[in-house]
């Protein structure tokens, strides 16, 4: 039988008597952990391997294939790096059809269930007896299950499985069928649990999930602390009422010194409505900032640290990245000392440089002692490429996303790279390839200038030669 005839899932369950359909959706957000922790999101759980294989021949279409689902099991087991004692759940595809159930189950006592204590058999559980087989959500649905029962420390119960099936051998494997909730066993090591998700058509998914490592608690900075200056955003929906807001702001302010100025720009920024009259007042002391917030409310006609100015209909934008000349002694310093998204650019491109030169592009940039100069068209190219894909990731940082990029001879290269065409390791290949190339065998036999006459006069000039 293919349909439950009540239309409930019993996955593993004595009563299995084939599936029930159900719909839905889900969605995860995935992010290197390393990013997560940076920016300060909140991680529920770690992807530690993952593996897919395909079943090939079999003898039907929807037939699974246990030998298949073994390999893929083991081929996640390496990826993660971990053993299948080291894995204490499996959230399955059980379908709860006769045929596929017994399969499944033999495949996860074969790995899983050998070589583990008696005491710690791998728990076995399937969201389809709660939500029925959701179709392409199914398998999502596995994972956002076990991801909320690592974290909250409890491994649900799986329905209509108080009596196991009798078409499966039990006894071929430390597995054991979750029929009542239980707590999530304590350990020397982190949770995990594996999720399998398997096509009708032999595609097999297998997903292992570790527990989130525990947050470093963030350290408080220092009251009043600010690294740099900060800005002020203020706005109206008229030029008067832009210098009544300023004016109001200013003496709450002037009365509350104990708010931070950073906190300040901050709630300005994300809490405010942003009205089409505005102003921006910026400073790197409270002072300063106050007295610029009323040189906006008195309509002061100029003051430095003050920008005013009215929205219009947003145009279009362009990133346009120059050919060599550009490049100028000390340049990027400066920003690679301020802007952590600036720095982290760089050393992405430095990583994806090294295969192909010998030199290293901060110390380049900084003018370390040894270094090779812009003189070297090996070096400036590869140096100016990665400059422009650097402030082109720190614009987008700032909101500023192009609409279409151009660039101009080894711009081309970084045009490519920030529209996508070329991955940053590619485009690293190409800059350092052809200006090796150049150098080897095209510099110094030549020359080029720049002639300021019509294209007429030019042609005259010329026609000799």
């Amino acid at each position: 039988r293919g349909l439950a005839a009540d239309g409930r899932c019993k996955p593993f369950g004595a009563a299995a008597d084939g599936t029930g359909w159900g719909e839905g959706v889900g969605m995860l957000l995935v992010e290197r952990l390393s990013d997560a922790q940076r920016n300060g999101h909140k991680v529920l759980a770690i992807v530690r391997g993952s593996a897919i294989n395909q079943d090939g021949a079999s003898n039907g279409l929807t037939a699974p294939n246990g030998i298949s689902q073994q390999r893929v099991i083991r081929q996640a087991l390496t990826s993660a790096r971990l053993s299948v004692t080291d894995v204490d759940a499996v959230e399955a595809h059980g379908t709860g059809t006769t045929l596929g159930d017994p399969i499944e189950a033999q495949a996860l006592m074969a790995t899983y269930g050998q070589d583990r204590p008696a005491d710690q058999p791998l728990m076995l559980g399937g969201i389809k007896s709660n939500i029925g087989h959701t179709q392409a959500a199914a398998g999502v649905a596995g994972v956002i299950k076990m991801v909320m029962a690592m974290v909250e420390g409890v491994l649900p119960k799986t329905l209509h499985a108080d009596e196991p099936s009798p078409h499966i051998d039990w006894t071929g494997g430390a597995v054991s069928l979750l029929h009542e909730s239980t707590p999530w066993p304590d350990r020397d090591r982190p949770r995990r649990a594996a999720v399998s998700s398997f096509g009708m058509s032999g595609t097999n998914a297998h997903t292992i999930l570790e527990q989130a490592p525990e947050a470093e608690p963030a350290e408080a900075p220092e009251a009043g602390a600010v690294d740099g200056p900060v800005a002020w955003v203020v706005a109206g929906r008229s030029a008067e009422a832009l210098q009544a807001q300023a004016g109001r702001l200013r003496e709450f302010l002037a009365e509350r010194p104990e708010l931070g100025i950073a906190d300040v720009a901050l709630s300005l920024a994300t809490t405010r409505s942003a009205f089409e009259h505005r102003a921006v007042v910026t400073g790197a002391g409270r002072e300063e900032l106050l007295q610029r917030l009323e040189a906006v409310a008195e309509d002061a006609t100029a003051s430095n640290g003050v920008v005013r100015g009215r929205t219009g209909d947003a145009g279009r934008s362009v990133f346009v990245f120059p050919g060599q000349g550009a490049q100028w002694l000390g340049m990027a310093v400066g920003l690679l000392e301020s802007s952590p998204v600036f720095a982290e650019a760089v050393g992405e491109c430095e990583s994806a440089l090294s295969a192909h030169v010998d030199w290293s592009l901060t110390d380049v940039l900084r003018g370390a002692e040894g270094a090779p100069g812009f003189d070297r068209v090996d070096v400036v190219q590869p140096v100016l490429f990665a400059v422009m894909v650097s402030l082109a990731k720190l614009w987008r940082s700032a909101g500023v996303q192009p609409d279409a990029v151009m660039g101009h001879s080894q711009g081309e290269i970084a045009a490519a790279c920030v529209a996508g065409a070329l991955s940053l390791e590619d485009a690293a290949k190409v800059v350092a390839l052809r200006s090796q190339a150049i150098a080897a065998g095209l510099a110094g036999r030549g020359g080029m200038v720049s002639v300021g006459l019509p294209v007429g006069q030019v042609k005259e000039r010329i026609a000799a030669w």
